[in-house]
């Protein structure tokens, strides 16, 4: 039977960290899966999941714990089963505008409050070309449920996005159709 890994790594950064972490999961028969790994404010932040044989789950769990000598904090959480496909609406949310507090809370209020859920989120706070002004810019998958109508979202949306003065776009997610992602 095959064990599901999902790491949060956390560390000073510096060359390496990637290097390691990769050598202690094929040691343990482990294979690495996917993964989002970043340098922000001087430390190296990721999240991978994993997968071991059953045999190895809990020497690949205490392989990874020891890297906290090497200053990597570490958290492990398992699991017995993938992602099972569902019934899902795959949409692509984009945003850009000026800097100002609230942009993410307006923004995860309106989808949760639909049930739809944001399956990745990338943001970027950068200048702005010519007036330096700061942006803040998001990208979102998004998992909506059949019954959400998209327009009517789209409509939600575009009102919420001219209240926070920002851009907003939605679209159909590529490699998506209605039973799930391929």
């Amino acid at each position: 039977m095959t064990i599901y890994l999902v790491l949060t790594v956390l560390g000073e950064d510096k060359p390496g960290l990637v290097e390691s972490l990769s050598q202690v999961i094929a040691a343990h028969a482990g294979n690495w899966l996917e993964s989002r790994m970043a340098r922000l404010a001087g430390k190296f932040a990721g999240i991978l999941r994993a997968s071991v044989p059953d045999a190895h789950a809990d020497a690949l769990t205490h392989a990874l714990q020891a890297l906290e000598r090497e200053g990597l904090k570490i958290t492990i959480e398992q699991s017995r089963a993938d992602e099972a496909v569902q019934n899902y609406q795959w949409l692509t949310l984009a945003l850009i505008g000026y800097d100002r507090p609230g942009i993410i809370r307006d923004i995860s209020h309106a989808l949760a409050s639909r049930r739809i859920n944001i399956d990745e989120l990338h943001t970027e706070y950068t200048s702005a070309p010519m007036s330096g002004e700061m942006l803040f810019k998001a990208r979102a998958q998004l998992r909506v449920p059949q019954e959400v109508v998209i327009h009517e979202l789209q409509e939600h949306l575009e009102q919420l996005a001219h209240g926070l003065m920002v851009d907003l776009t939605l679209e159909v997610a590529e490699g998506s159709h209605e039973t799930g992602r391929e």
